[in-house]
Order: structure tokens, then sequence, then C-alpha cells
């Protein structure tokens, strides 16, 4: 029978073209790597919903990525809410020429994303700071994304006045809140999440 980590990899490959990614052999064996470091660590810190394999792939890690087709080369983000590294980490793993800031209260779940961020080889490409975003202040970024952020419906005013100026944000939302975000910023283009019907990438900038 497949393990957990087999069965994870063979759903990246079975959906990647849902959404848009075609990922080489290399990036899903990092994934797997990612998978099963988040695995270990996920019964202690919370870090994700408990989910199977085929879930984690597609729910987390694919619409993750759909980040990259609005990354032009050598872009840096800060992704506010790290958590378990979603979105950022698999940004990471298949764009080796990205840049990220990644913020995170919570010190044990800072200390999980310098480990997974060894684990895959891009230590080098991120910084993790163990703050709430809005006592730092705003790293010189072009992207600003979050994802799962706790009170992020109160936190979004103050995620858009943080945000460097001409920065443009990613954020991945359901319904109501693309609603309200679509009121706030500007230029923004709103993508339902393959697979989903609840989903949402929004992109914008701010007024």
């Amino acid at each position: 029978m497949p393990t957990p980590t087999e069965q994870f990899a063979a759903a990246l490959k079975l959906n990647e073209h849902d959404f848009g990614v075609e990922l080489a052999a290399e990036h899903i064996a990092k994934l797997q790597d990612y998978y099963s470091l988040l695995l270990k660590w996920n019964p202690r810190l919370h870090l994700v919903a408990p989910c199977t394999p085929e879930e984690f792939a597609t729910r987390h890690v694919l619409e993750a990525l759909l980040l990259l087709k609005h990354l032009p080369p050598n872009s840096s983000v800060a992704d506010i809410g790290s958590g378990g590294g979603l979105p950022i980490i698999p940004s990471l793993i298949v764009r080796d020429d990205l840049c990220a800031n990644l913020f995170e209260g919570v010190q044990k779940k800072c200390v999980f994303l310098k480990e997974a961020l060894r684990v895959v080889q891009r230590e080098e490409r991120a910084t993790v700071l163990n703050v709430r975003f809005e006592t730092a202040a705003a790293p010189d970024v072009q992207f600003v994304t979050c994802r799962a952020l706790d009170k992020f419906t109160e936190l979004l005013p103050s995620i858009i006045a943080w945000a460097p100026r001409g920065a443009t944000f990613l954020f991945f939302v359901s319904e109501p809140l693309k609603d309200r975000i679509e009121k706030i910023l500007t230029n923004t283009r709103v993508e339902r999440v393959a697979q989903s019907e609840k989903r949402f990438l929004v992109t914008g900038r701010s007024r």
C-alpha cells in the first residue's frame, strides 16, 4: 500500500494541470519532504486541519502554487501569518528565484518554518520573523500574500495600510471576504480556485 507521501505525490501529478502547473520530479521530491515534515509536527502544533494526502495536495499545495503565475522572475514576497508555510513554502520550492519574508507570531511555528526551509534547501531565500506583522516595519517587497490568518477580516485594513507603497496583494479567501476586498482594493482580479466553489485568489493594489 502506498505511503502517505507517495499518495501525496500521486495526487500532485494527477491534479497539477487543473491548477495550471507542471511539476518537475525534483520539485515533487522536495514537496514530499515538506509534507513528511509537516505530518510529524502537525499533531503538536496544529499547522493545518487534519486531511488526507490527496486533500493536502490539492486544497493546500496546488492551491498555494496559484501564486506563481502572478509573480514575475525574482519577485519578493511578504507572507502574513505563515503558520504551516502555506502558500509560501511550496512556491519557494517550485520557484528558486523568489525571495520571501515569513511573518509568524507563534514561536513554535517559526521553529517549524525554519526547519522546513532547511529541509527543502530554501533557507537562503527566506527570512522567518517571529513577530506579528503590524509590530514590524514592512520589508521592501513587491507582493504581500495571506492565506489562513486568524481574524483576517479584522486585520485586512491593517495589512493594506502596512504594506509597502505600490505592493500587489494576493489573498486566498472565501466568497464574503472576496466581495469586501474588491471594494477596498483597486485593479482587482478574482480567480476561482480550481476544484472549489467557495475559494478564491484575489489580486489587487491599494487605492
